[in-house]
């Protein structure tokens, strides 16, 4: 659910319940995500970029090579139920990777907000990504 539905539930009254382990509840089979041909970069975060972090996102996907609409945003909780084979590159920001056998081009950062303003964090996202070229 997206912050904006969120807050329109939050505006109306209704408060909104998610299971933090539905896995566990026997019966419940979860549904898949299926990623589109198109996606060549997972972001795996539990924020999905807004205001000055999509514009520092853009700018990180531009100095790769990929088009905005080539990425897609997961929150980590979901990221088991993804189904078919991964993109090319998938990012974990601001959690810790979650698939140890990713057979895809892995960056690991603190949140978009965090690195935004921190040369140490963007040199260090910088050189992740050209250890792959």
């Amino acid at each position: 659910m997206s912050n904006h539905e969120y807050q329109y539930l939050q505006e109306m009254g209704i408060q909104y319940w998610k299971l933090v382990h539905p896995e566990r509840l026997l019966g419940v089979s979860l549904p898949t995500i299926d990623l589109p041909d198109s996606c060549r970069l997972l972001l795996v975060s539990p924020n999905c970029p807004q205001q000055s972090s999509a514009l520092l996102f853009s700018r990180v996907l531009k100095s790769m090579g990929i088009e905005l609409n080539d990425a897609r945003h997961l929150e980590p909780q979901y990221i088991d139920q993804l189904r078919g084979s991964l993109p090319e590159w998938v990012w974990f920001a601001g959690c810790e990777p979650s698939h140890s056998e990713v057979s895809a081009k892995v960056l690991v950062s603190p949140n978009l907000s965090d690195i935004e303003g921190n040369n140490e964090h963007r040199r260090d996202l910088w050189q992740q990504i050209c250890s792959y070229e």
